[in-house]
């Protein structure tokens, strides 16, 4: 089985992307199931229902959120109607929104899926650890495929989070830094694991966002609007192959597309 990881979707030429993008790469690669993390998604801070409707459209089948998952109120309605979206499963169990969600890929196979904030450099949030340990608990009575969306923002921070889940999820899959990292590979337990496969959304820019508007306000000092920059739109990901009767993975690869190989 074949499962799309994409990274850090941002603003509207991350979710366009997506929407250019995605189909093609899913007939191409062969792609079972594809997970997409979307809480940058609109106007660079949380998921408005236009959009995510257009990322589903494309074929996400599981959107994974982040620190940014409240910031828009249509969050509520995703929640309210069961869509496939997963709040990190260390935000406190007062918080809104699922802690994993279960959904069938085109070939059949249930995959689990859920998301893991890290703490360092980060807003304080439960244990990472022991949150897995409470999803998995569920999960491995359902499926065997699990994907965990590890967004953090210390590289150490996503290694120790990777290796305590090396050997109990399909892969660990980093997110938050908006950049990628070339570190792919399968740890010793069979879990694919990436420190961070980077942004979806325009790279003439600075993380993102305009590079005018970041710039003047690191030289002056003066609070500034970080606008959505728009400048070359591409798609990141990674590409796992995965055993599906064991949930091991075979193989990772990072995959990048731009929306200008389309002109």
């Amino acid at each position: 089985m074949r499962i799309l990881v994409i990274g850090d979707i941002v603003g509207k030429p991350g979710v366009e992307a997506v929407a250019a993008l995605l189909p093609e790469l899913i007939a191409s690669e062969n792609i079972h199931f594809v997970v997409a993390n979307a809480e940058n998604a609109s106007g660079g801070a949380g998921i408005s229902l236009k959009a995510y409707r257009k990322l589903r459209n494309a074929g996400v089948d599981v959107v994974t959120m982040g620190d940014h998952i409240y910031n828009k109120a249509d969050i509520y309605r995703l929640i309210a109607d069961q869509e496939p979206v997963v709040k990190p499963a260390n935000y406190p169990s007062e918080s809104p929104g699922a802690e994993f969600f279960i959904a069938p890929a085109r070939d059949g196979t249930l995959v689990g899926v859920f998301s893991l904030l890290g703490r360092l450099f980060m807003r304080p949030v439960d244990c990472p650890f022991k949150a897995a340990d409470r999803v998995l608990g569920v999960l491995k009575e359902e499926v065997c495929c699990i994907v965990v969306d590890l967004h953090a923002e210390a590289t150490g921070d996503k290694a120790v989070i990777g290796r305590y889940l090396d050997g109990k999820v399909s892969a660990v899959i980093g997110t938050h830094t908006h950049v990628p990292t070339a570190d792919e590979c399968i740890l010793p337990g069979g879990t694919a694991f990436l420190t961070d496969v980077g942004m979806t959304g325009p790279y003439e820019s600075i993380l993102g966002r305009r590079i005018d508007r970041v710039l003047q306000a690191n030289l002056t000092f003066v609070p500034t609007p970080f606008d959505v920059a728009e400048g070359d739109p591409r798609l990141a990901a990674a590409l796992i192959d995965v055993d599906e009767q064991t949930g091991k993975a075979r193989f990772i690869r990072r995959v990048m597309r731009s929306l200008k190989s389309l002109a």
